[in-house]
């Protein structure tokens, strides 16, 4: 326990010098700088910000995102876990990925055969607006990334493999979900697909990328699509790429599920009477601070409030964690999210910021799910430690299964992982009063586009493959 004693110490050294003035503060007492504040707000996005992808390949990724012949086992699309239905995400902490069965929260495990042999071990992020050139860094531990001296122009995974004519970040991305066994392929032994991702084989003859490739190349319906959406350079099936399906997806992400028109989006602009003054108050907040130095925005800045960096912030670790081990711990259960990436310490346990946009609509929140409201993770952030140290378990959304659920809490029932945790912080506890907060998430509610709330029109009523749509 020597991680939490040094902490208790810290904060009580920080307590004991500004307790006093915190006591003052705390309660709204604050005159704010209007000058000030105006200044830190970001320029309203517009057009400009965003790809502009032909309605031909917007629409040829409306089929493939929902489509399961992209999985091995073509049980499961890449909208399973990423659905208009449940707001971009999939409403569970951990996704149930491949073998499982039903939608959102409803999902399950499987069983027999198909039960799922693992969940996936990090929170499925939202995708809206990731169509603004502002993403430069996607995956919670950003393993894709820009990089213009790569061929394809992210840095990846896959290094040199990843094929040259990806158009975008987002693109980039699309590539590995169906490369994964526990998300997309399955298990090997169960298809070839499987088989070459245990491999490691996506790039090679026969391997993940070709095969997929060739099942589109074998639907008639699909090679029309492709040869609309890639004039000049799909000429008939046997040009089909999986590079060319990543662009497609990406660029039906990129324009159905684009929010920029929420109230903040129009106060930007020039509205002043878009959002209330209770918004307006938590706007003051999220962007001047606590009064002590310490604001929301100092990570959650820029046009879609992410610096696009990471950052440890004492998240609770939930699920059967992502091969790290803290000092004298094995199995595996733990992540240490951007440190398996770079392999520096010092990126020990931080995970990038996300983006705030929508929001009110993306729960469960955290790299694992940990918190299923807002309120909740917004007052993690107040005071990461003492949240830390007091997780509510019950707030997990988990499909339950006994195999599984004895993995789920593995890292917070054992103290000295949480003290590795709390060890690794770097979030100063802040002097928001509980009234702040609720201005905070007035102000968070604002930033929900009313376009995003309905998005059943983006969910096509058949597939070329003919696959079930129904999960």
């Amino acid at each position: 326990m020597i991680y939490k004693n040094i902490l208790a110490i810290s904060i009580a050294s920080i307590l004991a010098v500004s307790g006093p003035a915190l006591a003052k503060k705390k309660g709204g007492d604050r005159d704010h700088h209007d000058d000030d504040y105006e200044m830190m707000l970001p320029a309203a996005v517009g057009d400009a910000d965003f790809r502009n992808p032909s309605p031909e390949k917007v629409e040829l990724g409306k089929n493939l995102m929902f489509d399961k012949i992209l999985s091995g086992n073509m049980n499961i699309s890449c909208g399973t876990c990423h659905h208009s239905l449940t707001d971009t995400g999939d409403g569970l902490s951990l996704p149930v990925g491949e073998g499982g069965v039903g939608l959102g929260v409803t999902r399950n495990t499987g069983s027999g055969a198909d039960a799922i042999h693992e969940r996936v071990p990090r929170n499925a992020p939202p995708v809206f607006n990731l169509g603004a050139h502002a993403f430069t860094v996607l995956f919670h531990d950003g393993r894709v990334q820009v990089d213009p001296s790569f061929p394809s122009g992210c840095k990846t995974p896959a290094g040199a493999d990843l094929p040259d004519n990806l158009e975008n970040v987002l693109a980039c991305q699309a590539m590995f979900p169906v490369t994964s066994a526990a998300e997309m392929a399955g298990q090997a032994g169960e298809n070839p697909i499987a088989d070459a991702a245990a491999a490691g084989n996506l790039a090679g003859p026969g391997g993940v990328w070709e095969q997929l490739a060739q099942r589109l190349q074998a639907i008639p319906e699909y090679v029309e699509m492709f040869k609309a959406a890639f004039p000049g350079d799909v000429m008939d099936a046997s040009d089909i790429t999986y590079a060319h399906a990543a662009n497609a997806i990406s660029a039906f992400e990129g324009v159905a599920w684009r929010a920029d028109n929420s109230p903040f989006d129009r106060y930007l602009r020039g509205d002043e009477d878009a959002m209330s003054e209770n918004a307006v108050e938590g706007m003051k907040l999220f962007y001047e601070g606590d009064g002590y130095g310490n604001s929301c925005a100092q990570c959650h800045s820029g046009p879609f409030q992410t610096d696009n960096s990471f950052h440890a912030i004492a998240m609770p670790q939930i699920g059967a964690g992502r091969g790290s081990n803290s000092p004298g711990k094995t199995g595996g259960h733990e992540d240490f999210g951007r440190e398996q990436v770079t392999g520096d310490p010092a990126d020990t346990l931080k995970f990038r910021t996300p983006t705030l946009r929508n929001v009110a609509l993306t729960a469960p929140y955290g790299h694992s799910g940990a918190y299923n409201t807002l309120r909740a993770v917004v007052e993690h952030h107040i005071d990461t430690i003492s949240a830390l140290y007091n997780y509510d378990q019950s707030q997990a959304v988990l499909p339950s299964r006994d195999d599984l659920d004895a993995l789920d809490f593995i890292t917070m029932n054992d103290p000295d992982r949480v003290d590795f945790i709390a060890a690794h912080n770097e979030l100063p506890p802040m002097a928001y009063s509980d009234e702040d907060v609720d201005r905070i998430i007035d102000f968070l509610n604002a930033l929900t586009d009313p376009s995003s709330i309905d998005l059943r029109s983006d969910v096509p009523k058949r597939v070329p493959s003919g696959l079930p749509l129904v999960e």
